[in-house]
């Protein structure tokens, strides 16, 4: 999943690099589509085995992380709905957005993902390996 990370923010950077030129709208696009399924397959997932595993339903990191996932996705939102306004003056919003996602990784890449590490087996591990790649 911290491999994902580093892709997503690769993509997030071509799109900032030249923001109005057709390329980085394009990845924009890929940026936003990935981030949302990567939030699919936290939230899907990894967040319900951590949960059922440790007893922290409804609070605790998962409850954090969903809150951000929300705020992510609406200011990807509001950058989307820039572009395809020919508005590419994104600046603000992309430095709201960096923020939280370079806090919400290192809380997932720091505490949940080695919590869950933690809470697994390598069996169920491969399972759920299985499971992100579809």
């Amino acid at each position: 999943m911290a491999d994902d990370h580093d892709r997503l923010d690769d993509l997030f950077s071509q799109y900032r690099t030249d923001r109005t030129q057709p390329s980085a709208h394009e990845a924009f696009y890929h940026f936003k589509e990935g981030i949302e399924v990567h939030i699919d397959w936290e939230e899907d997932i990894l967040f319900p085995l951590f949960e059922e595993r440790t007893g922290m339903l409804n609070r605790g990191p998962t409850f954090v992380m969903r809150k951000e996932h929300k705020q992510i996705k609406g200011i990807l939102k509001k950058i989307d709905t820039q572009i395809n306004a020919k508005q590419f003056d994104t600046q603000l919003l992309e430095e709201e957005l960096l923020l939280v996602l370079t806090n919400h990784n290192d809380k997932e890449e720091s505490i949940l993902y080695p919590g869950i590490d933690a809470v697994v087996d390598e069996e169920e591990t491969q399972k759920v390996l299985k499971k992100l790649s579809h």
